[in-house]
């Protein structure tokens, strides 16, 4: 079993677009769902889906991942927070990833967002990812 769901939802990202694959399914939470949210806004997946399986309460999302040709949109999705080592930023301190192509994936009290959004509102908050 698994200790950190962000980190295993952000290797299942990864290992699924470097994989080619299409679509992905992924067991849901609230906060793997915002964070596909976050990334289906800025344009890194295509498409996000509630699904549930029958006979189960559990429910589970799916991924439509975008690809540039044969090339992924995701070059790289990094975990930056972990449950050992938590990293909270400042407004001020949020910096661009890689000169404003990137995003940080920030939690902050009004909810999940991007660093250049979370820098817009004047909000910090922990930062769970970096995705370029």
């Amino acid at each position: 079993m698994y200790t950190d769901p962000i980190s295993d939802f952000l290797t299942r990202i990864r290992n699924a677009s470097s994989a080619g694959l299409d679509t992905m399914s992924v067991p849901g939470s609230r906060i793997k769902f915002a964070i596909a949210k976050v990334l289906e806004h800025e344009g890194f997946i295509a498409n996000v889906k509630e699904t549930t399986v029958s006979n189960s309460p559990k429910k589970s999302f799916s991924l439509s991942l975008k690809y540039d040709g044969k090339i992924p949109v995701i070059r790289s999705i990094d975990r930056i927070s972990t449950p050992g080592r938590r990293v909270y930023a400042k407004y001020t301190e949020l910096r661009p990833v890689l000169s404003g192509q990137g995003i940080a994936i920030l939690s902050t009290s009004a909810g999940l967002m991007t660093n250049k959004e979370a820098r817009r509102r004047k909000l910090g908050g922990e930062v769970l990812c970096e995705v370029t």
